[in-house]
């Protein structure tokens, strides 16, 4: 019902540019927020940043100023450039958005992809 799709993943060295690409399919859906996370061997899932659909972000601290997310409502697509890849942010990225079927007044719920690797060399 509510599939998001990952891309761009892959091996980078350090200094390195990357880009993200996540597509969700959500046929008959409401998608409120969107979003990325990651989670790198040992660690907990955590906070990239999330974007609404009037474009607001926010970022988590360590990524500020390294890291842009935008988004695409008319493609149901979120992007996450960053011009400089650090070691320390070699993780599985995930996808999520927030959605609602149009019909139901449930609240809305959590969707996650299957992540992508991206892999920091030195």
């Amino acid at each position: 019902q509510v599939q998001l799709v990952e891309s761009g993943g892959g091996t980078v060295q350090a200094g390195g540019s990357l880009t993200l690409s996540c597509v969700a399919s959500a046929r008959n859906f409401t998608i409120g927020d969107m979003g990325w996370y990651r989670q790198a061997p040992g660690n907990q899932r955590e906070l990239v940043a999330t974007i609404t659909r009037g474009a607001n972000t926010n970022y988590e601290d360590s990524v500020k100023g390294r890291f842009t997310i935008t988004r695409d409502n008319a493609k149901n697509t979120i992007n996450q450039q960053t011009n400089s890849r650090k070691p320390e942010s070699a993780a599985i990225y995930y996808c999520n958005c927030s959605a609602r079927r149009m019909s139901s007044l449930q609240s809305l719920s959590d969707y996650w992809g299957q992540g992508t690797q991206v892999t920091v060399t030195s």
